[in-house]
């Protein structure tokens, strides 16, 4: 799945490029759109990312285009990479793993395929 988000201005932080918490913000959210559009009839909510490393800064204007990509399926939950590109240049990346729940909250198996 392809997604992209324009950087404006109440995004940046104090030195003028785009503050670290919105970038990890949009990550999340566009593994759980991912997880949705792939499952439809399931609820998903995070529990946990790999790791964090921002490799480029980012300043106001840049178009970002978020890559999505399922890597791994298991019995309650999905893992997605997420891949954060400027232009051609990747500035992010990190898996993003969403366990599947039902309405009080408890883990739930995923369908079958």
């Amino acid at each position: 799945m392809e997604n992209h988000r324009l950087v404006l201005p109440e995004h940046l932080n104090q030195y003028g490029f785009l503050f670290g918490g919105y970038l990890l913000m949009w990550v999340d959210e566009v593994a759980w759109m991912a997880a949705s559009l792939d499952f439809s009839d399931c609820h998903f909510v995070t529990v946990g990312m790999k790791a964090v490393a921002f490799h480029r800064t980012v300043k106001q204007g840049t178009i970002l285009r978020f890559e999505t990509k399922l890597i791994n399926r298991g019995k309650t939950s999905v893992t997605y990479s997420v891949s954060v590109l400027n232009d051609q240049v990747e500035i992010f990346s990190n898996s993003v793993t969403l366990v599947r729940i039902n309405e009080s909250g408890e883990k739930q198996s995923l369908p079958k395929h």
